[in-house]
């Protein structure tokens, strides 16, 4: 199958909630993706660390994003599936969430990813299924 990394940071443009939360795509390659996000005070949780909904979510667009950069002919890729593992405490100044497809169908793909804080330790794994919509 054909990679398209443009495809997949112009398909991002289009995401209201991506556009929101200030998610930034550093690194797009094929069945891959490096996102980042700057961690607002108002993102955090009552321990003063990142909240388990930002990083979750992070971890889903990066997920997405890279099976997206294998289906470059779909209309849009959704979540099916998946589990995360909270690991460790989210600190700023920023998020990073790297991802990488495991498998590659048609229209199903399996996906893997951490989030990590910027000095490297692990916040959290998330494997999933995601899904492409063709036109």
């Amino acid at each position: 199958m054909k990679h398209d990394a443009e495809f997949a940071r112009e398909y991002q443009k289009k995401i209201p909630f991506v556009a929101h939360l200030g998610l930034s795509t550093d690194e797009l390659g094929e069945g891959t993706a490096r996102l980042s996000l700057a961690l607002e005070p108002h993102m955090s949780n009552s321990f003063g660390t990142a909240h388990g909904g930002v990083i979750m979510t992070l971890l889903d667009v990066a997920l997405c994003t890279a099976a997206r950069t294998l289906h470059p002919d779909s209309i849009g890729v959704m979540t099916i599936d998946m589990s995360t593992s909270f690991i460790g405490a989210g600190s700023g100044p920023r998020l990073l969430a790297e991802a990488r497809v495991l498998k590659n169908g048609r229209s199903i793909i399996f996906v893997e990813g951490e989030a990590k804080n910027e000095d490297g330790s692990l916040v959290a794994k998330a494997i999933g299924t995601v899904r492409a919509r063709k036109p």
